[in-house]
């Protein structure tokens, strides 16, 4: 796989460089030079095969000019160790549930298949690897329980501090080992700045070999693929339109589903579903992209002022606006809105599901009403489980939500973390003391 950057088609980078960079030279983010479509074949027997078969194929398609078939295979067997099943809510209405990993949120697939990526693609390296990760929630501890003791690679995580869940908080900061997390006094926005300075650092990289387990990553995105397909696999009629609805903040998930259409998944539209972040909606309302300060919600790892990928969804609709608002469509919801749904979702189908998964399903259902239709393929993706979020769903249902063990086991670990200012200096200094 070849791959450009953002801010210049003319700067080509092998899969390996772009792994290990996280973010092209020139500040901008790798993109495929080419999408190699699947055959008419695999999508005619998709239905057949399991979930590790699917997405080694998928990988197997993007990647086998970077690295050999039986890594690929062993990569594949190793990762994709948990399920995604499609969840019917109603004829038109299914859940994918993204939370069966280790970490319970779908970041778990991206994370431990970078981690095992990476891992082969350093294993001559004789400089230290510190990996740089701005988190709003998922992220961080996905990436922490993925690349844990690791060897040869430091994992740095720079969350928003007070403006996570107390669960995400605990999984973020209870490792210890190879994982540091780093209070940062200010946003995610904020977190995510200071990890591209970083990058742009020359005195850091002088001083490690410096890459990030963010979406910003490729390799986060490759996997994030697989579970498209899936879903697609698992639709009992496959000509019906098929509609996927992604709750969104920094948009790599979207993404990753885009790559999948251009790959040949017959997606009839995404919906970028989003809270009071509503800077993409406004996008696709007005043609134009303004950034702008997060806001605080209860969908918090949607809370992105600046999504990162939108360069890539640009880039990949070669920056047609009337493309990209033919193909997506995104709505925005309030906590009000998020509440409402929690309930109706439980009340209707005796189903609980997250305030992500609420945005998502609030964006579908907008869609699906807007456009009158009553037959489809209607997915919206699940992306973490409810426990995460038991402080806001409990109080929403008045039910008590059930920990799973994996949860519960870091609730009683202390938290361990390092408190940090938001201006650049701090983070610098830190990475270069260790």
């Amino acid at each position: 796989m070849k791959l450009y950057s953002t801010n210049n088609k003319n700067n080509i980078s092998t899969f390996k460089e772009a792994v290990l960079k996280g973010i092209a030279d020139d500040g901008g983010l790798f993109m495929p030079v080419e999408l190699p479509k699947l055959p008419p074949s695999f999508f005619h027997d998709i239905s057949k095969l399991t979930f590790k078969e699917i997405s080694f194929i998928v990988a197997n398609n993007l990647l086998k000019d970077d690295l050999p078939v039986e890594v690929i295979s062993k990569i594949i067997d190793s990762t994709i160790t948990f399920d995604a099943p499609l969840v019917k809510l109603n004829e038109q209405i299914s859940t994918l549930e993204l939370f069966h990993g280790p970490t319970l949120a779908f970041k778990d697939f991206g994370a431990r298949f970078m981690s095992a990526v990476m891992s082969y693609l350093t294993k001559d390296e004789d400089k230290e690897i510190i990996i740089l990760v701005a988190t709003s929630g998922d992220t961080g501890s996905a990436v922490a329980n993925g690349f844990l003791n690791v060897k040869g690679i430091k994992v740095v995580l720079l969350y928003p501090s007070g403006r996570v869940s107390k669960i995400q908080e605990q999984q973020l900061t209870t490792l210890d080992q190879n994982i540091t997390a780093l209070e940062v006094d200010g946003t995610f926005d904020d977190c995510q700045r200071l990890v591209k300075q970083a990058f742009a650092d020359a005195s850091l990289k002088k001083h490690a070999i410096l890459s990030s387990a963010n979406s910003i990553n490729i390799a986060r995105l490759i996997p994030q693929s697989f579970y498209y397909f899936n879903a697609y696999g698992r639709t009992e009629n496959k000509k019906l339109p098929f509609y996927v609805s992604v709750p969104s903040g920094n948009f790599g998930d979207l993404t990753g589903g885009l790559f999948a259409y251009k790959m040949g998944l017959p997606v009839s539209k995404f919906i970028a579903a989003v809270n009071a972040n509503d800077v993409f909606p406004k996008y696709l309302e007005t043609s134009v992209y303004e950034a702008k300060s997060s806001v605080r919600t209860l969908s918090n790892a949607m809370d992105v002022g600046n999504p990162s990928n939108f360069a890539r969804i640009i880039d990949l609709y070669n920056q047609s606006y009337q493309e990209i608002k033919n193909e997506i469509y995104s709505a925005s919801f309030s906590d009000i809105d998020t509440i409402g749904a929690i309930k109706e979702v439980f009340s209707k189908y005796n189903y609980i599901i997250d305030p992500h998964g609420a945005v998502g399903y609030l964006a579908l259902k907008k869609f699906l009403a807007e456009k009158n239709q009553k037959e489809c393929n209607g997915v919206l993706l699940e992306t973490a489980h409810p426990s995460k979020f038991a402080d806001i769903v409990e109080k929403v249902l008045n039910k008590k939500i059930e920990i799973p063990d994996a949860l519960q086991t870091c609730l009683v670990k202390r938290k361990k973390s390092i408190k940090i200012s938001k201006e650049y200096e701090y983070l610098k200094n830190f990475v270069l003391s260790i």
